[in-house]
């Protein structure tokens, strides 16, 4: 049913010629000339759950001396949920230091991250992970990634219900292709008679994000994914969930044709129906996506091209039954909750903040030694959550003094004295691992939060709630078109200013000021900071008011969730 008329991207040859994600990966990772792999393999490795890197710190150095640059690879997990037994984040601990750069990082997609991984260590790598019964399968690629769902689903009866939907829909949108379990486990190899029966021989356009959320929370920003599930809770009972497709953050610098959208919410179903509406969401984006530009081939361009109506009509004709209407739901934040919270059967979760959610050891911080040894004797799990922190869950009331112990020796007690701009911020790694990055980020972080609190204690504000992203580029891995306050990288040092976003993950914000430095940025926050402390409703966010005031429009139609209030 495809509507493809222009001439294919040439990672769709790629794709078509692959056998099924195979490609040449196998003769890539045996040739012993170089530490990278082929470059088509370089796209077919994404669906394995890897990218190739390299360290662009040391490029020119490297150039000069006649060597080619120093590959590596990033490795990213498939956790659905984020949550993971204390074995398994030993068996990550462990490759950390023995194979990467000796840090784990924490995905705003509540997966595990390894950098610097060396082309001899991918596959003994991936199978220590597989043994810690994980995998990296489609955690990057042209498939359906890392489901997401709120991450304290033992808050309830009912959110443990939800979490195991969510890890449900993870397994079901899987490839059926065994690429995977050949090339990285020694699988035998299959003799024909594979298929794809959701994505087809050549996958889809473009990846695709699915997320579970649990009123009131927004903690994953269920808006910003190609597919999203709303729970509705009635009673102590889940009743369903509503249906909220074409979410997406990537954009690009100078190009209208692409934006961030939030999705629409589009009806409700029973939990019995998940899997296969996801199913056909997934075969309408495979179907109906741009397949020539890949800048396009999101599913957010398909709702925003061919309209919200024509897609439910389209689902619901391929369902063979008709989508019940949206039913209501609110949400309060999009942020996590620091610190200890009693769950529903007397077990406690402790929510840490890691700034940018990167785990290791360093002066006075040794934060992947300290993780270590909880891990050693927690009894409960851990959870990874979608804005990069980390929830010691299920926890006795008898081991809670033991873990606030080593919490403190280990200083991850950091988010107790943080402001709420430090624990609510995120950011992307961007240099210098990233190929796309166009400015910093990780890295720039800490610094620059430390000169935004200046500004706004000098104002009175340093309790304000305030959501600051940045990422090094326009491709939004951190979401940086739903914060209060962004930097999107267009230059090294320099900036895209965006203000408006809310504190709920409901509104896209606006390009303020465009390519400016750290001054230039600072001073353009001054005198609204100063508005803001004097001119603020009780309770109203930062990004409330920039819009309430005019300094930005309000969003047009066309990104604003029809959410029930």
């Amino acid at each position: 049913m495809s509507t493809q008329s222009k001439p294919l991207s040439e990672v769709e040859h790629i794709k078509t010629q692959s056998r099924l994600l195979r490609g040449t990966l196998a003769e890539s990772l045996m040739d012993p000339v170089t530490g990278a792999i082929s470059t088509p393999d370089t796209s077919l490795i994404k669906f394995h759950g890897s990218y190739q890197q390299d360290d662009r710190d040391i490029r020119d150095e490297r150039r000069l001396q006649k060597l080619e640059p120093a590959y590596s690879f990033m490795l990213r997990t498939r956790l659905p949920g984020g949550v993971c037994t204390p074995a398994q984040w030993l068996a990550m601990d462990a490759l950390a230091r023995e194979y990467a750069n000796h840090t784990l990082r924490i995905t705003t997609r509540q997966a595990f991250q390894l950098h610097g991984v060396i082309k001899d260590d991918l596959k003994p790598t991936i199978a220590r992970i597989n043994q810690a019964l994980m995998d990296t399968l489609a955690a990057c690629g042209d498939v359906n990634r890392n489901v997401l769902c709120n991450p304290n689903p033992v808050d309830s009866r009912v959110h443990e219900t939800v979490y195991q939907w969510a890890v449900r829909l993870s397994e079901h949108l899987l490839p059926k292709t065994r690429a995977y379990y050949e090339i990285w486990l020694d699988d035998e190899k299959v003799a024909g008679g594979e298929e794809e029966p959701i994505y087809g021989p050549t996958y889809l356009p473009r990846k695709f994000k699915t997320a579970v959320a649990v009123p009131p929370l927004n903690d994953v920003d269920v808006f910003a994914h190609d597919l999203g599930f709303i729970a509705i809770i009635e009673g102590d009972t889940l009743a369903g969930f509503n249906v909220s497709v074409g979410g997406g953050m990537g954009a690009t610098h100078g190009d209208a044709a692409t934006y961030p959208r939030l999705a629409n919410v589009v009806g409700f179903i029973p939990p019995e129906k998940t899997l296969e509406v996801a199913a056909e969401v997934v075969r309408i984006h495979r179907d109906f996506g741009d397949r020539s530009n890949r800048k396009h081939a999101r599913l957010k361009y398909v709702l925003e091209e061919r309209g919200v109506a024509w897609f439910t009509a389209e689902l619901e004709r391929r369902l063979g039954f008709a989508l019940q209407p949206a039913r209501p739901f609110s949400f309060d934040h999009n942020g996590d909750r620091f610190g200890w919270v009693e769950g529903h059967d007397g077990k406690w979760h402790l929510t840490l903040h890691l700034d940018s959610g990167r785990v290791a050891d360093r002066p006075g911080a040794p934060h992947l030694t300290g993780l270590r040894e909880i891990a050693r004797f927690h009894t409960g799990d851990f959870r990874l959550t979608a804005n990069q922190n980390l929830v010691i869950a299920n926890v006795s009331a008898e081991a809670r003094e033991a873990i606030d112990a080593l919490v403190a020796r280990h200083g991850l007690d950091g988010f107790r004295s943080a402001s709420p701009l430090r624990r609510n911020a995120l950011a992307c790694v961007a240099l210098p691992t990233c190929g796309l990055a166009m400015a910093e980020a990780e890295r720039y972080l800490p610094a620059f939060v430390e000169k935004l609190e200046a500004r706004l204690v000098a104002h009175g504000l340093r309790d304000a709630n305030l959501l600051l992203r940045i990422t090094g580029c326009p491709n939004g891995c951190a979401r940086p078109y739903l914060a209060e306050v962004a930097l999107v990288g267009k230059a090294p040092g320099r900036y895209n200013l965006h203000l408006g976003g809310d504190v709920r993950g409901q509104r896209i914000n606006r390009l303020y000021r465009e390519n400016i430095d750290e001054d230039g940025i600072l001073a353009a926050l001054e005198p609204l900071f100063a508005e803001y402390a004097h001119e603020r409703k009780p309770g109203e966010g930062f990004g409330d008011y920039v819009v309430r005031a005019g300094h930005v429009p309000a969003p047009p139609a066309k990104v604003t969730p029809n959410a029930a209030a």
